[in-house]
Parts: structure tokens; sequence; C-alpha cells
């Protein structure tokens, strides 16, 4: 029908001839239209051959036409491809990820999803279902479109789904209508109710035939795209003063008054038929808003704009004839008629303002700059309507911020409350939470789980969950971080104020033992095996009971650096000198047997020898650790949950355990000796209480290792604090505690005659 019409347009005169002008001329420049893709699409087919201007105000897949620059199809709406950015937008703005989708069962609904179904989907977007619906509705399949609307009603009412994209022409609305009426005649299903649409470009909010006594009520709230308009005054004054008569010679009004208000013009030849006159008061502003709208719509703007196009390319290509005819007078030349090819250079890229106080321009390609307004249908009890603009899709912006929408002009339909509506598949994943994929669903159906120890998710439906950083912790609700405490082994905290105590006391003790051997230093017992090695053992032990509390303080680079050294050296001089009293016994009771060498070794040389060399050793050890790899402070984020614990690094493991491997060495040593010398027959051979100290020594040290690698963060702290204070107490009570019992408790033994008795 359209190939028909059109050449119709094109030849026919009195008689179709096609492609003979016969008789009058037509004088054709250009053509404006259609609605329908379909009717551009052919329409453009036929006049393309001419080169005829054809202005399409209608939307249609505009790359399929565009073949060359010099093509006839010119474009007066926005491309497709600007909607479909602005659907995903206004889909993210609302956190709407479930929908559904209807669609003109035809080449433009299949082209229409075959683009937007990837699109939806690499936004995040899933359908759960996509329903086409029929072009054409024939009455005598009335049976199977009962049962077709039935299938469509109870997909709504059913659905989780709130809200549904309508993808097509002006019969899309009947065809809903007619599903809601029957579903529910009577506007009563709440959860039919509470819908929301988002309508395209080309859908126009129009009832006919029975339905336009029914309302719109459930399209109430709806959002539309519409082709960008504004108003125009005199447009709306224009419909308001129209009116045909019987003798008015435009047919096409006539057919408007007719069809619109069912009524007739009277005709000479149906004369004798009775019929209804169409009344000569009735006007177009009397008809309900779904039969006929009053104010100027996207596609009534796109038609107007296009005339007006038509016009200024007209008035560009006689202007361009004028001067040429002018430059030529002194010829007597006439120019050939216009040709509707002529209008293509004038049409490319032209721009003008249009009566509405607006810019309208075409680019090289034959499409009008704009993008599309964003409309909120109010749908009203006495079957009228209203358009509110929210909002609208401006190309020329920002990649991703196209989409303009003032969300407080929205009114949703009263079943919502007027709460925002939510279109999701299952609900939101509270913080706490992550979403979890559901096999065999689509992946905007989900399952809440709770997030793992360690991680936390502070938003919404987050798709996993997050760690915190290094110096914070979730909380209990796994929806937050906390900061965690910084902890150390420190002075104020009781186990920190216990140990100090303990070392306190017993360096106080090993002071006041010191301070009795010196005051007794003339007396028999403390003059036995070198007096200068017990002054130097004991104050090797004080400095021992001390060095702990470097570990009771907050590390930093200067107590990190003196821990361990400091720690390992005077312990390496308290064994030293240990030892070297032990040897000292041994050389003494070799050296009283007649014609023995070892009389020469008898004396202060061996043993401060002996002392000084193992503690230099030790002393390099820990030169070589502090010069290559010292020890510093650092954060310890992983040990606990909850605390961040300030700790001393020891720089090098190896030589950590170099230094508690050669004081291993000298006990051992000491052990040994003393183990050998201890049944010496001398009355001053103090070898019984050494071994039992470096036994007692050995023992700590032994059960340290275990204990400190399974420990961590302070705790590691306190064990080698206890094994400090353990070993250097079971030195002290072990040698002088049975000598100080001695010379404070029972000074008449600490005689030579007695010692010797006693032996």
């Amino acid at each position: 029908m359209t190939y028909r019409t059109t050449l119709d347009l094109l030849f026919k005169s009195q008689e179709f001839v096609p492609n003979y002008k016969c008789d009058s001329q037509k004088n054709l420049m250009a053509i404006i239209g259609g609605l329908g893709s379909d009717t551009s699409s052919n329409i453009a087919e036929v006049v393309g051959f001419y080169k005829i201007p054809q202005l399409t105000y209608g939307s249609l897949a505009q790359e399929e036409f565009q073949t060359s620059e010099l093509s006839s199809l010119y474009f007066m709406v926005p491309k497709e491809d600007h909607q479909y950015i602005g659907i995903i937008q206004l889909l993210h703005h609302f956190r709407w990820t479930w929908i559904g989708i209807f669609t003109m069962d035809n080449n433009n609904g299949e082209r229409f999803l075959q683009k937007m179904q990837p699109i939806l989907s690499q936004n995040g977007i899933c359908s759960s279902f996509i329903q086409r619906l029929s072009q054409l509705i024939h009455i005598e399949h009335i049976g199977e479109l009962y049962h077709i609307f039935s299938d469509i009603s109870n997909i709504l009412k059913n659905s989780n789904t709130t809200t549904f994209l309508v993808y097509g022409e002006s019969g899309t609305i009947m065809w809903l209508r007619a599903v809601m009426f029957v579903a529910d005649p009577e506007n009563k299903e709440t959860a039919l109710l509470r819908k929301v649409w988002i309508m395209t470009a080309q859908i126009d909010f129009v009832l006919s035939g029975l339905q336009i006594s029914w309302d719109l009520q459930m399209f109430h709230g709806a959002i539309s795209f519409t082709v960008h308009s504004r108003a125009d005054v005199s447009f709306k004054e224009f419909l308001q003063t129209i009116k045909p008569h019987s003798g008015c010679r435009d047919g096409f009004l006539q057919d408007v008054w007719e069809q619109s208000f069912d009524c007739s013009f009277s005709k000479s030849e149906l004369q004798e038929m009775s019929n209804r006159q169409c009344p000569v008061e009735k006007k177009l502003e009397d008809l309900p808003g779904p039969m006929f709208e009053m104010e100027m719509t996207g596609q009534s703007y796109s038609v107007y704009n296009a005339v007006y196009s038509v016009a200024h390319a007209l008035q560009a290509l006689l202007m361009s004839g004028f001067n040429k005819k002018k430059s030529m007078m002194h010829r007597k030349i006439d120019l050939p008629p216009l040709q509707p090819w002529q209008l293509h250079p004038f049409l490319h890229g032209i721009s003008f303002n249009n009566s509405a106080g607006e810019k309208v321009s075409l680019n090289e390609k034959g499409e009008v700059m704009g993008g599309f307004d964003i409309i909120n249908l109010i749908t009203f009890p006495n079957r009228s309507f209203q358009r509110v603009r929210i909002g609208r899709i401006d190309p020329s912006s920002p990649t991703g911020k196209e989409l303009l929408i003032d969300e407080d002009l929205i009114v949703w339909h009263p079943a919502f409350n007027q709460v925002l509506p939510i279109s999701l598949c299952n609900d939101h994943c509270s913080p706490g939470y992550w979403k979890k994929e559901i096999e065999g669903k689509q992946f905007c159906c989900y399952d809440c789980v709770p997030c793992p120890e360690g991680k936390i998710s502070n938003q919404k439906d987050m798709d996993d969950c997050l760690e915190c950083s290094e110096d914070h912790y979730p909380n209990k609700e796994k929806n937050g971080c906390i900061l965690k405490l910084l902890v150390f082994l420190s002075f104020e905290e009781t186990l920190g104020i216990g140990l100090a105590s303990v070392a306190l006391c017993f360096f106080f003790l090993t002071s006041w033992v010191l301070g009795t051997f010196i005051k007794h230093r003339d007396t028999p017992i403390v003059k036995a095996n070198n007096r200068s090695l017990t002054y130097t053992l004991l104050v090797s032990l004080q400095l021992c009971f001390l060095s702990s509390l470097l570990f009771l303080s907050q590390p930093n680079k200067v107590t990190c650096l003196l821990r361990q050294s400091t720690f390992g050296i005077t312990f390496s001089v308290a064994i030293s000198s240990v030892l070297a009293k032990t040897i000292t016994v041994v050389v003494a009771f070799m050296a009283t047997k007649p014609g023995s060498q070892m009389r020469k070794w008898v004396g202060k040389r061996l043993a401060f020898s002996i002392v000084l060399s193992c503690s230099l050793f030790q002393v390099m050890i820990c030169s070589l650790w502090l010069f290559t790899y010292p020890p510093f402070p650092e954060l310890d984020m992983h040990s606990e949950l909850q605390e961040m614990i300030l700790q001393c690094n020891e720089g090098s493991a190896f030589f950590f355990y170099c230094v508690l491997g050669y004081m291993g060495i000298l006990a051992i040593a000491s052990f040994i000796v003393a183990f050998l010398a201890r049944k010496l027959p001398d009355s001053f051979n103090e070898a019984k209480f050494i071994t039992f100290s470096m036994l007692a020594f050995c023992s700590v040290w032994i059960s340290f290792f275990p204990a400190y690698l399974s420990t961590k963060g302070k705790a590691m702290v306190v064990v080698e604090v206890f094994s400090i204070l353990s070993s250097s107490t079971a030195l002290l009570g072990c040698i002088f505690l049975p000598k100080c019992y001695i010379i404070v408790l029972r000074p008449e033994l600490n005689h030579r005659e007695q010692l010797t008795k006693r032996n």
C-alpha cells in the first residue's frame, strides 16, 4: 500500500503511468513522513531513485539508510542510540536491575532486542521476561487473543518485576490496556497497578474504539522518552479555532471530525441514509485526552521543524537562483525550473531558529542535532492526562552524564505510596553480606551470604567482601572497620608491672648479695674461688636483671638495638665468670698435686682471660649483627585480629640464634666442667652449686625455644623476659644462696677451721 500510494503521489494525475509525467505537472519538492519506521523505509526505497528529499519524523535504524553523504533521507528525530543510553542510565539511577520487556513482534522489535539485550547485560541489568506483542489483531482469532491476554496478565500478577520497558508504536498502548482490562476490568488488583512503565519515544498514549471510555490509571506515573519539543502557543490556538463545515474543501479535516466524534457530514449521495450529523459547535479540545492531545508532542514538533527546514532550504535555493539570474541580466537566459535534488546541498548542515525560539540544525549525515525529553505521565479520573517534563537526554554531555533528571518532580502510582519503587530479582543484601550467584539463574538473582572472617561489606549489594586496611579490623556486624589498638608490653599493664617488679626485686637482692660479699670480703667463704670473679658475676647478674627492663619499654630504634645485644653480652659475661670459677677450682685442685705443672696457671690471670675472651667473642657477634642486619621497630598487623603489636624485628634470625647458641655452648661447657669437678676434695669447692645452677639455666633456655616459636606478639617478649629472669635467678640462687646463709645466718661457720672440720 505504501509503495502504491507513493507512486500515486509521484506520477498519478488522471491515469497511473509509473515513471511518466503526463497532463498537468506536479511540483513535488520534498516528502515529510512517515511515523512508522516501515512506512518511512518503504517510502525511501521509492523516492530515493528520484533524489527527492524525505524528512522522516519517525524513529528507525538510521545507519541502514545512510549509505552515503548524498542520501535523500533526513531524520528529524535524534538517533535511537541516544535513547538506549538514556534507558540504561535511568535504570541505573533508580537501581532497577530486574525488568520485563514488551516489544512489537516485527523487525523493529527484533532489532531493538538485538541491540538492547547486550547493553543491559553489560550494565548489570537482567530481563525477567521478554513478551512480543502482535502488530495486527484479528477479531476472528478472539479465542487465541484471550489466551495471550491471560498469559500476559499472569506474568504481570505473579512476577516480582516492578519495572517494564516497552518498545513499540501507538498500538502498543492499546495492546497493554486491553490486557489489563481482561485481567482486572475494575482496576482493583494492586499487584497489577504497582508497576512502573518505561516507554520509548515512538509510543503515543492513544486509545481508540471501545477503549476510549477506559481510563489510563495503569500508566499513572509512567516514564516516557519523547523527542524534544517546546510548546508553541500559536499551535494550540490553531487547534482551538479550526472547525470544518459541510462546504469545507479540506476532506482531511472532515475525516478527522467524523472519526473522532462518530458522526458524518451531509453528502448528496447519502441523503437517503439516516446518520448522525456532525455538530457544528464541537471542537478538538472537547475530545478526551486518550483520543486527541491539544499540546504539541515530540512528533508534532518534528513535523513542524521538518516543514520549516524545507522552507528554509527552498528560500536558500531561490535566493541562489535569483542572484545567479541577476548576475546574468545582460543576457536573456531563463533558468530551468527548480528540481527536488537541488535542495540537498541546502538541507545538509542547515541551521535556523524556529518560532518557538529554539535552534534547529542538521548535521552532515542529515540528522537533527538534539536529544530526548523524559516525561512523567499523570492521569486523572476524567480520563485526561498530563505530561510533566522531569528530565532530558543530552548527547553533548560527557560520557556517563547524558541523563539529567529531577527526581523530586516524579509522581509515582498511588499504589507505591510515593515510595521509590524497587525492581530487583530479590531483596537487597545488607552491609555485612555479599551477593553470591545462584547456579542456573541470571546474575541479577543471588543469595546474600555473610562475609567471611576478616572481611566486611559496607554497602548494599556488594559483589564481594573487602578486607580492612592493615591497621583496622572488622566489627561484629562485618559492615565496618575499627581501628586496631596499638599494644606492646609496657610498664603500665599488669603483666609488665609484675615482670618489672620481679626484675627490680632481684636486682636489689643481687645488690644486697654483692654488698654482703664486699662487707665480708676477708672471710674464708668469700675469699675462696676468686673474689674478683664473684664480684664480676654478681655485677653481670645485676645487669641481666636490668636488661629485662629494655624489653618492657616501648620499642624504638634505640631499645631495639640494645635489647638483644645487651642481654647477650651480659649473660655471656655471667656464664663466662661461672666457667672461669669452675675452671679455677679444677686448676687449683690439680696444682696441689706434687710436681704439677698447673701451678703457673693458678691466679687471677687465667680467670680474667677466660671471662674476657669468651665475652669478647659474643661482643664480636653482636657487633657484626648490629652493623649488618640491625634490629628495628615494626608494627605486626596480622598476629592479632584487633590489635597492632609494636615490636622489635630482630633483623636477622640467624644472628639472634647465634647469640643464644653461643650462650648455650658456654652454659653446657660450664655444666660439664662443674659436673666433673663436683666431687673434688676441697672445702671451698662450689662446683656442686654451679652444676645445679647450669642445669637450671640450660633447662630454662632449652624450654625457651619451643615456647618462643609457638607464641606471637607481645607473648614472645613475655617468654624471653621470663627466661632472662628465671635463668638469672637460678644462677643467683644456686651459687650464692648457700654462701649467704652461712655469712648472714651462720657466721660462726665462716672460719677456716670450721669449714675444714665440716669437710
